[in-house]
C-alpha cells in the first residue's frame, strides 16, 4: 500500500527532496524539527534576557529604599520580565519548540498539516520579540505585564509597542494551534487512535483550543487598548465613559486559559518521563488524558477568580470560586495518577527524572497556594502581594520551567544524538531546586504580612527576608548557566545517544536520532498503547527505519 493511500493522499504532499542549502535547510526551514529547535533556540535566548531583568528585581530588593535602579526604570523592568516570560519563554518553548519537535513524529505523521504556515508562526515569534525588548528604548510599559488600565493608557510610547508585540505573538500562537489541531485531526498513523495517543500529544491536542480561541479575546482587547492610547477611542478611560474593569475581564479571559496553555504541555513532558524511568506503565492513562480536556474546558469559567478586588459583584464571586475549587479535580487526578506511576516502580533517577519528579513537588505546591487564592476572605488580604508573586513562579518556574528542563534532558537526545551530561544535569538540578524555593517560599510570609508586589521599596522590617531571597535567587541562575554550559559542551563533546538510549517506548525513539527529514521510511502501523513495557513495541513498519536507505518519493510530489 502506498504512502498517499495510507493517509488519503495528505501526507504525500511532504515528500519532496529535501533541500540541501544551509539557508532553506535551517533558517527558512519546512521541517517541523528543524523549526522545534529554533523556537527552542530563540525561547532559551529571551530566557536569558528575561532573567538578567529577574536578578535586577532581586538586585534592587537587596535593600529597602532601592538604589540599583530608579523606580521608573523599576517598573519597566518587572513588566518586560513578565510578559517576556509568559509570551516569548514558557508557550513558545512548550507549544512551538517541543510540540514541533516531537508530536509529528509521536503519531507517526511526516510533518505537520501545514509546513509553510509552520515557518511563518516561527518567524513572527522572533520579530514580536525584537519589538517587546526594543520598547526600552522608548520608554517601556510600566503597569506589569498585565498593563491594567488607566494605568497603561498614561504610559510611555513603548506601551503601545508592547500592545503590536504581544498582538503578533498571539497571532503567531493562533496559526500554530490550527496547525497542531488540524496534525493531530488529519495526520496520525494507522491504528493511532485518540485512547492510543502518547500524553504529550493529548497535552498539545487540549492546548490548540485555547491557543485559537482565548488568544481572540487577548487580540481584541489589546487592539482596543492600542486604538485608545494611539487614536483616543475611550474604551478603557473612565473619564470619557470608559471601563478598565472590561480590561480585566477581557485579559483574564485570555490569561487564565493561558496557564493552561504553559501547563497542559507540561503536564504531557511529565507524563513520558516518569513511565519511562519508573519502567511502569502509566497510572490511569485515560483520566489523565481526558483530564487535560476537561482542564482545558474549565479554563474557560475561572478568569473572574482574578478579580474578586475589582468590584464584581458578591453574588458572582461564589460561582467563580467554586469552579476555581472544581478545576483542581482533574488535576488532582493527574498528580494522584504520576504518584500511583511511581509506586513500586524500578525508579532510575537520571536528571529528566529529577526534574519531573521535581516538577510534581513544585507544581502540588502553587496548587495547594492556588486553593487559597480561591477563598474570596483569603484571596482580599493577600491580592495584590508578594504571596500571588509567589504562587504564580510556584506554577509557571516549579511548574512549567520545570517540566521545560525535564523536557531538554529527555530529548535532547533525539534532536542532536548526544547525550546531555548527567553530573552537570545534577548539579543544575539540586542547585536549582534549592535555589527556587529559597527564593520563593518566603514571598508567600511576606505577602501575608503585608509586603506589597510592584514596588521599588519597601518597610525595613522585610530587610532580611528579602535579602535571602535574592541570595536565593543567585544560585537559582547560577544553576541555569550550568545548564547553558552544559548544552554548548554536548553538542560537540557529549556521548552518542543512539536511537533510544532511554529505551522508551513512544515513536519516536523508534527512529534515529535525530530523525529522517520525512521521519520514517513507510508509515508505521500503531496497535497498542506505548507505556507497558511489559509487552513487545505496539508498532508495525519499523524494520528498516535504523537502515540508512532514503525514503521513498512518491510520483508527482513537489
Amino acid at each position: 500500500m502506498s504512502v498517499a493511500a495510507v493517509h488519503g493522499g495528505g501526507i504525500a504532499d511532504h515528500i519532496h527532496p529535501e533541500p540541501q542549502g544551509f539557508i532553506r535547510r535551517y533558517v527558512f526551514s519546512l521541517d517541523h524539527k528543524i523549526i522545534g529547535i529554533q523556537y527552542l533556540i530563540t525561547g532559551f535566548v529571551f530566557f536569558m534576557l528575561s532573567g538578567l531583568l529577574a536578578e535586577t528585581i532581586r538586585t534592587q530588593l537587596l535593600n529597602p529604599n532601592g538604589g540599583f535602579v530608579s523606580p521608573e526604570t523599576y517598573n519597566e523592568v518587572y513588566s518586560i520580565h513578565g510578559s517576556a516570560m509568559v509570551w516569548l519563554v514558557v508557550i513558545p518553548l512548550l507549544t512551538g519548540g517541543f510540540g514541533n519537535l516531537v508530536f509529528p513524529v509521536q503519531i507517526g505523521a511526516r510533518d505537520v498539516a501545514f509546513p509553510w504556515l509552520n515557518m511563518l508562526s516561527f518567524w513572527i515569534f522572533p520579530v514580536s520579540g525584537l519589538m517587546l525588548f526594543s520598547s526600552f528604548l522608548m520608554g517601556a510599559p510600566t503597569a506589569g505585564w498585565m498593563e491594567y488600565p488607566p494605568v497603561s493608557l498614561q504610559g510611555q510610547a513603548g506601551t503601545s509597542m508592547w500592545c503590536a508585540a504581544i498582538f503578533l505573538v498571539g497571532v503567531s500562537s493562533t496559526m500554530t494551534g490550527l496547525n497542531f489541531l488540524v496534525t493531530i485531526l488529519k495526520m496520525r498513523a494507522p491504528g493511532m487512535t485518540f485512547t492510543r495517543m502518547p500524553l504529550f500529544v493529548w497535552g498539545q491536542f487540549a492546548t490548540a483550543p485555547l491557543l485559537m480561541i482565548a488568544t481572540t479575546a487577548l487580540a481584541a482587547a489589546l487592539a482596543a487598548l492600542f486604538i485608545n492610547r494611539e487614536f483616543g477611542v475611550p474604551f478603557y478611560d473612565p473619564t470619557k465613559g470608559g471601563s478598565p474593569v472590561m480590561w480585566q475581564h477581557m485579559f483574564w479571559f485570555y490569561s487564565h486559559p493561558a496557564v493552561y496553555i504553559m501547563i497542559l504541555p507540561a503536564f504531557g513532558i511529565i507524563s513520558e518521563v516518569l513511565p519511562t524511568f519508573a519502567r511502569k506503565s502509566i497510572f490511569g492513562y485515560k483520566m489523565i488524558a481526558f483530564s487535560s480536556a476537561a482542564i482545558a474546558l474549565l479554563g474557560f469559567m475561572v478568569w473572574a477568580h482574578h478579580m474578586f478586588t475589582s468590584g464584581l459583584a458578591p453574588f458572582l464571586q461564589l460561582p467563580f470560586m467554586i469552579l476555581t475549587y472544581i478545576i483542581g479535580v482533574p488535576t488532582g487526578i493527574k498528580i494522584f495518577s504520576w504518584t500511583a506511576t511511581l509506586w513500586g516502580g524500578k525508579i532510575h533517577y537520571s536528571t529528566a527524572m529529577l526534574f519531573a519528579i521535581g516538577f510534581v513537588a513544585l507544581f502540588t505546591l502553587g496548587g495547594i497556594t492556588g486553593i487559597f487564592l480561591a477563598a474570596i476572605p483569603f484571596d482580599l488580604h493577600v491580592h495584590g502581594t508578594y504571596f500571588i508573586v509567589g504562587h504564580i513562579h510556584y506554577v509557571l518556574v516549579g511548574g512549567s520551567m520545570m517540566g521545560i528542563f525535564a523536557g531538554m534532558y529527555y530529548w535532547f537526545p533525539k534532536m542532536s544524538g548526544r547525550l546531555l551530561n548527567e553530573t552537570l544535569g545534577k548539579w543544575h538540578f539540586w542547585l536549582f531546586f534549592i535555589g527556587f524555593n529559597g527564593t520563593f517560599i518566603p514571598m508567600h510570609w511576606l505577602g501575608m504580612l503585608g509586603m506589597p508586589r510592584e514596588v521599588a521599596t519597601y518597610d525595613p522590617q522585610f530587610t532580611f527576608w528579602n535579602r535571602f531571597e535574592t541570595f536565593a535567587s543567585y544560585l537559582m541562575t547560577f544553576a541555569i548557566l550550568i545548564f547553558f554550559v552544559n548544552i554548548i559542551w554536548s553538542i560537540r563533546y557529549g556521548k552518542k545517544a543512539g536511537a533510544n538510549p532511554w529505551g522508551a517506548r513512544t515513536l519516536e525513539w523508534q527512529v534515529p536520532s535525530p530523525p529522517h527529514y520525512y521521519n520514517f521510511k513507510h508509515v508505521p502501523t500503531v496497535y497498542g498503547l506505548p507505556y507497558d513495557f511489559s509487552q513487545p513495541l505496539p508498532y508495525k513498519g519499523l524494520e528498516d527505519e535504523l537502515t540508512d536507505s532514503p525514503p521513498p518519493v512518491a510520483a508527482g510530489a513537489h
